[in-house]
């Protein structure tokens, strides 16, 4: 992987990891995916660069996607890191569809190619924003925009979910997560401003199902616990099982299932190019 990724995102997303997050990771709600395609201003078909791919939950959500199936020319895939890659390319099958390494300054895409650039659950992992939005405003025609979109569990909404997180999170090691906003920085810079307009932002509560396996996978698959050693990765696995066994606001959907609601929240940012 490049120099221009994180340290972090290097080893917790490195190879033999990339399984486990593509098992584990929450796929994106149809009603998110809508309103990105509501709010792509060009006609379709249409030409979309997806940035920090990944291992392809994003693309399979959006090509399962009914607004989307049929809208869609061409899906040009970006992601850094090999193992990620592989998983991508196992898992999408459709012609439409290729990937490349690259970083979300250098994509190795053509001027003025993308209606859409989408960035599902990593933009956070920037390490220059201003370099980034110079990039999207490159390769987006001029009425592209692009849509930054993240899943989050929602610690608001049930105390165990708030101790989960509490309980992770002692692992972040100064990570730049979603959560602690850094990314925000981007709408503050001189190539956003000067090539977008304000950001558009929306968020949506809702409720995933969870297991016992579901929390600790999903956990697992965090980069800063993934690249913990046996013992210490043992411990936040008993941890976890402590939290579910204490049950602390926890909603049961089928007790002898052992499944249970599992709160979360998709943010979406859409940023359209002036």
């Amino acid at each position: 992987m490049s120099q221009k990724v994180h340290t972090l995102a290097q080893k917790g997303f490195g190879t033999g990891t990339n399984e486990l997050y593509d098992k584990a990771r929450p796929s994106y709600q149809a009603t998110a995916l809508a309103h990105i395609r509501k709010s792509v201003r060009s006609s379709p078909p249409l030409n979309v660069v997806e940035l920090g791919a990944g291992t392809g939950i994003f693309t399979r959500a959006l090509l399962a996607h009914p607004d989307w199936s049929d809208a869609i020319k061409e899906l040009r895939a970006v992601e850094p890191s090999e193992g990620m890659r592989d998983v991508f390319t196992k898992s999408v099958s459709d012609p439409r569809v290729s990937v490349r390494e690259g970083t979300f300054d250098t994509t190795g895409i053509e001027d003025g190619w993308a209606d859409l650039v989408v960035i599902a659950q990593a933009f956070h992992w920037c390490p220059d924003y201003d370099k980034a939005a110079a990039e999207f405003a490159r390769i987006l025609k001029p009425e592209g925009i692009v849509a930054f979109i993240w899943n989050l569990e929602d610690r608001n909404r049930a105390a165990w979910v708030a101790q989960l997180r509490d309980r992770i999170e002692q692992h972040e090691n100064g990570a730049p997560q979603f959560r602690l906003g850094l990314w925000r920085a981007t709408f503050s810079t001189p190539s956003y401003q000067a090539n977008f307009e304000p950001p558009e932002e929306n968020v949506w509560d809702y409720v995933l199902h969870g297991t016992r396996d579901i929390v600790v996978n999903r956990a697992c698959s965090k980069s800063y616990i993934a690249v913990l050693g046996p013992e210490d990765k043992q411990k936040v696995i008993s941890d976890i099982d402590d939290i579910l066994q204490r049950k602390d606001g926890l909603v049961w959907i089928d007790e002898k299932e052992g499944l249970f609601e599992y709160p979360y929240q998709t943010f979406l940012v859409i940023a359209k190019k002036k």
